[in-house]
């Protein structure tokens, strides 16, 4: 097909700052809301897209752990939280 390989760059080239962006040294996952109720779930998110203006939905994960018979299925939604960047003007060196 033409253009299949055009997209299929772009998508590697996408997943390749995406693993740039959310590497372990460049912040940790804060979870945000945590539930085994999928329908104060949904409404959770609900009202969240609805107030909350300062969440990046970007740098928003959503996670849910499958449930066995000895765990139940839990949802979980984290928010990726950058590191501090040492300020330059503060160091301690001069």
């Amino acid at each position: 097909m033409p253009g299949q390989r055009k997209r299929k760059r772009q998508r590697q080239d996408e997943a390749q700052r995406a693993a740039a962006r959310f590497a372990p040294a460049a912040g940790r996952w804060e979870v945000l809301f945590e539930t085994r109720d999928e329908s104060e779930w949904r409404a959770h998110m609900r009202r969240l897209r609805a107030s909350d203006t300062r969440i990046d939905w970007t740098a928003v994960r959503v996670d849910t752990l499958c449930g066995r018979l000895t765990q139940p299925t839990t949802f979980r939604l984290s928010l990726f939280v950058p590191a501090a960047m040492p300020d330059p003007d503060l160091d301690s060196s001069t």
